[in-house]
């Protein structure tokens, strides 16, 4: 998102003094019908026991052109004659409030909020319970400081972009690279953010940034001009697939819409993606916003449009309703006047927004009486949420490497030696998009729970362009009995609009890994912090090397979590959401490339572990664990026959040429119940990630097997449980061809869990047509 932030209000910025200074008194800013008020009590859009829709369409038919055109920005402008305040849309909550946004500002009786673990680390968990938990606990805070006049209640969050390119900064934000993941995740922590209701939000999510972003600034191309290339079968299989099941399983109040064009189209000005796709096929209710200033950048860096209010026109007509940026506010009145567009466009904007706010309860009067209107500064930083933000990141911690177990470390008469650039970070563990955290363990101050530590940077900071420390280093590596090596990155090498330039360690970062190591006299561990992956094959191959640890960027507790997992009060159970490749692979893929699908006659590898099949440093879905575990397939169908609608698809299908086109298929019976028993084999307890991949049968369709289902569980020593999967047909087995049409291949469809295989024969039901 771009770094302008428009200026809050005058008045609703000195009420926010004014609480600052004395947060004792109750400081509320006015509010839409307030029954006091006999100015707009009468109003109809005011009565809460009127139909939604009546009320829309009686507040906008109140509202002047002027005054309408005021409401397309997200610095809303107040409509004092009908009691409207004015409201700041843009707030962020990726993983805990967020103050990015002018929407939130910390201070007074909020001095900070709960700051989860990054999203990437969340998603290493691969636990859908936990992320809807975070979502809750995450609105809950929102709610709290949207009572107390500090936040807002429209959250741009989360990011469900695929991870495609390793090097992307913003990757971090995402939750990986798998698009079954990243959609599960969408529409698990926007149910934990807008709550169970049907119809009232407790805050209004939003999935950004649609679609196929995910370059910010490389190699002299940067997001504001990129043109993706995408081709149909990819945009079907993989970039759309997070937003699809975002808005139609999560039910998300809003979609963003990206900076970048999408084949020769701004995605903000294009009707296919925004009216069609998102309103129409999977019918969004809610609001379509543009990622901020991309209406201007579509004019005024991608020259797509002739003038200002040419630009304003086409967004508003492909069904963009709110702009983040002054730029609708400036020139949708020339527009409207010069015949570009109806006032009437600009009305179904309104609807769609104002509709929002009212489901959010700003047009019911007192916010109090309201539900949710009893929380405040007792519940933000409570010690259930920073015990869940801890729990988070014990769960996305993944142990990539434990030679001769070496983990977990002894807990007694231990001196560690905790060495390098990230081993005393704080703000470093939260990653981007945060806010102001509750309070912070560092991974010293966790190790030092544990036992007597001796504490070196080796490096001045993760760039470590110097090796002068590294003899001050090896000394204490020298005199400890395990050396912990906390190293990675952090936002001066990955962040927004700063894309990486390889996948190696920073400086001389390796030579100090490599350094420590000889000295050390006992067990080395690599602790690595990072949202991408890094090459760290030196240290993977290197004997002195006993573990390796990675923590993604771990939230406030990750030195806690950190800890509790090197000495075995945590077990680890978190998997890679992401493939980790070597640094030759980049030289083969140029982040402009958007192809997923390898293609060996250019040379070019594909992306990520369902289309690239060449060496990796540790694979998606890699992780191990402190115990064993187990796994037997109990029951799984041998055979599926698919019906169809009706024998007009039958007539129409493409069963001859051995695919079924989904929508000729009646899916809704269609699921595949996949029972399979998971026993600790071990002697410590530990939670174990099921991971269900199939492959299709062999042809055209992609070779490499792909995640269509998963499931955490957590089982004692010795112990063992029975888990049932569930696998929509239609959605997991189905892939897109050259057009982007989902078609079920026809034949033997192979189901691998962990070592086990099973094959599953998907045939079409000719006999229930005959019938």
């Amino acid at each position: 998102m771009a770094d302008k932030i428009n200026a809050l209000p005058c008045l609703s910025f000195l009420l926010f003094l004014l609480c600052l200074s004395n947060h004792t008194v109750e400081c509320r800013a006015p509010f839409a019908c307030d029954a006091k008020n006999g100015l707009t009590r009468s109003l109809k859009f005011c009565r809460v026991n009127m139909p939604l829709h009546g009320r829309v369409r009686d507040l906008i038919g109140r509202l002047t052109l002027q005054e309408k055109i005021g409401l397309l920005v997200n610095n809303a402008a107040a409509v004092p004659r009908l009691g409207i305040q004015g409201y700041e849309w843009w707030s962020e909550a990726l993983h805990g409030v967020s103050d990015v946004g002018p929407g939130t500002k910390f201070g007074g009786a909020f001095p900070g909020a709960t700051s989860f673990p990054q999203v990437i680390t969340t998603a290493a968990s691969f636990n859908e319970s936990l992320w809807e938990e975070i979502g809750r606990l995450v609105s809950d805070e929102a709610r709290a400081m949207f009572n107390g006049g500090t936040a807002g209640l429209t959250y741009w969050s989360p990011n469900v972009n695929v991870f495609r390119d390793p090097r992307w900064g913003r990757g971090q934000e995402t939750p990986g690279e798998d698009p079954v993941v990243a959609g599960k995740y969408a529409a698990s922590y926007v149910r934990g953010l807008q709550g169970n209701s049907r119809f009232r939000l407790k805050v209004a999510a939003c999935c950004k940034h649609y679609t196929a972003y995910d370059l910010d600034n490389w190699n002299g191309v940067d997001r504001y001009r990129f043109n993706a290339r995408v081709s149909k079968q990819d945009l079907e299989d993989t970039y759309d697939v997070p937003f699809k099941s975002c808005v139609v399983e999560g039910k998300v109040a809003s979609v963003m819409c990206s900076y970048n064009q999408v084949n020769g189209k701004p995605t903000c000005a294009d009707p296919n993606l925004l009216k069609n796709t998102i309103r129409g096929q999977w019918r969004l209710n809610g609001y379509i916003v543009s990622d901020c200033d991309s209406v201007k950048v579509l004019y005024e860096n991608q020259h797509y449009t002739a003038t200002p209010e040419e630009a304003a026109a086409a967004t508003i007509k492909a069904g963009l309703d709110l702009d983040c940026g002054p730029f609708l506010a400036i020139h949708t009145e020339n527009a409207v006047k010069g015949g570009l567009l109806n006032e009437e466009d600009v009305n179904m904007a309104l609807a769609n927004t104002i509709t929002v706010q009212m489901r959010l309860g700003l047009f019911d009067g007192e916010p109090s009486a309201q539900p949710f209107g009893n929380l405040g500064p007792r519940d933000v930083c409570t010690p259930a949420h920073q015990q869940l933000a801890l729990h988070a990141a014990q769960q996305g911690i993944v142990l990539l490497q434990n030679s001769g177990r070496t983990l977990p470390l002894s807990r007694t008469n231990l001196t560690v030696a905790a060495i390098g650039p990230n081993a005393d970070v704080t703000v470093t563990m939260i990653g981007n998009y945060a806010g102001v955290a509750c309070g912070y363990t560092t991974p010293l101050q966790g190790i030092s729970r544990y036992a007597k530590t001796i504490h070196q940077s080796g490096c001045v900071d993760v760039a470590c362009n110097g090796n002068q420390q590294f003899g001050m280093a090896e000394a204490a590596a020298s005199q400890a009995d395990a050396t912990v090596l906390v190293m990675g990155l952090d936002q001066s090498i990955e962040a927004e609009f700063r894309d990486r330039k390889d996948l190696l360690l920073p400086g001389y970062q390796q030579e100090l890994i490599s350094r420590v190591a000889r000295a050390s006299r006992g067990p080395t561990i690599l602790v690595l912090m990072s949202g991408g992956p890094i090459d760290v094959s030196l240290a993977k191959n290197d004997p002195r090397i006993g573990a390796i640890l990675w923590v993604g960027y771990p939230g406030q507790a990750g030195g806690a979590a950190i800890a509790d997992v090197l000495f075995g009060t945590t077990n680890p159970g978190g998997k890679l959401p992401m493939t980790w490749y070597p640094q030759d692979y980049l030289a083969k893929v140029p982040m402009t490339n958007m192809g997923m699908r390898a293609d060996p006659s250019r040379g070019y590898p594909g992306r990520t572990y369902r289309f690239y099949k060449g060496p990796v440093v540790f694979p998606f879905g890699h992780g191990t664990s402190y115990t064993t575990f187990a796994h037997s397939l109990v029951q799984a169908p041998q055979e599926v026959a698919v019906p169809f609608t009706s024998l007009y698809a039958l007539q129409n299908t493409t069963a001859a040429r051995n695919s079924i086109r989904v929508s000729h298929a009646n899916c809704e019976p269609l699921v595949l119940g996949v029972h399979i028993d998971v026993k600790n084999t071990g002697d410590m307890d530990g939670a174990h990630t099921l991971l269900v991949f199939s492959s299709p049968p062999e042809g055209k369709w992609s070779t490499n097997k792909k995640l269509i289902g998963f499931e955490k569980v957590h089982l004692v020593a010795g112990s063992k449980k029975r888990v049932k999967i569930d696998i929509p047909v239609c959605k997991h087995l189905s892939v897109a061809d050259r057009f982007g049409i989902r078609r079920l291949p026809i034949g033997k469809h192979d189901l691998h869990i962990g070592d086990l295989k099973h094959s599953i024969s998907l045939q079409a039901n000719l006999e229930e047509i005959k019938s």
